[in-house]
């Protein structure tokens, strides 16, 4: 029995416009491309954009603002950081960011699931939600800056803090504002004045380790780390206190 060989495209993106770069990416995939390799990416917004087949994207550089917007199926691997709103709106499918991103990662992701190795800028997660039987999930191995999981209404965010030094914590401000639906794991301690007034601090039970632990494995196994002894670590849920925090803002 002969077995198919993947198909591989190779583009250089040396000063491409992100127009033109996204067309050649679209072309790729209805020729038949299972995989993509784009060397030279420097700030090129939308890539992944349109692409509704599952296929793997390989982006050498840093890709511009909304990597993955929209994004229906592909796997976007980024070998080095990522700009602002990584995942926008995502519906499925896959982004990996072997180093860090900046605002907006995950902004109202219904679904697919995004690893960044170290750490995001601010309001990461904000409006993620589920829908239906999709549960987006963002897992971030170094930490976040305010507003993490802002206005959340679905999905899991995880803050795995392996960046910061012995002996320090989170230190983003805000955290869950707004927030009426999902979860956040965060590992360490997070002071009640971090946080906002519509969140509430418990402990996992059951299901929420198996989530956790199974998006470990996966962080794990994307940027080859060992995270047998983090598994132990102390870990803090942090929920919704209610599922309409404003409804009293706009009732007659």
């Amino acid at each position: 029995m002969t077995t198919k060989a993947a198909v591989t495209v190779t583009i250089d993106a040396r000063g491409m416009p992100f127009s033109e770069l996204n067309r050649r990416l679209r072309e790729a995939v209805a020729a038949g491309a299972e995989s993509i390799r784009v060397d030279n990416v420097c700030g090129q917004r939308y890539i992944g954009t349109d692409l509704v087949r599952p296929i793997t994207l390989d982006l050498y550089g840093t890709p511009g603002n909304d990597l993955g917007a929209f994004l229906e199926g592909p796997r976007i691997v980024v070998h080095g950081n990522a700009q602002d709103g990584c995942g926008n709106t995502m519906n499925e499918g896959e982004i990996v960011v072997h180093g860090r991103a900046g605002d907006v990662v995950g902004l109202s992701a219904r679904g697919g699931r995004i690893f960044v190795r170290d750490d995001v800028g601010y309001r990461a997660g904000i409006h993620m939600k589920a829908y239906e039987a999709k549960r987006p999930a963002l897992v971030i191995g170094g930490t976040a800056q305010d507003f993490a999981g802002e206005y959340m209404a679905g999905g899991v965010l995880i803050l795995l803090g392996l960046t910061l030094g012995d002996g320090l914590r989170h230190r983003a401000s805000f955290v869950g504002t707004g927030m009426h639906g999902g979860a956040i794991y965060l590992r360490g301690t997070v002071e009640p004045y971090q946080l906002g007034k519509e969140v509430g601090v418990g402990k996992l039970d059951e299901s929420d380790l198996a989530t956790l632990h199974g998006l470990l494995e996966q962080y794990a196994g994307h940027f080859g780390v060992d995270l047998s002894s983090v598994r132990d670590d102390e870990f803090v849920k942090l929920y919704p206190r209610y599922l309409r925090p404003y409804g009293r803002l706009y009732a007659y």
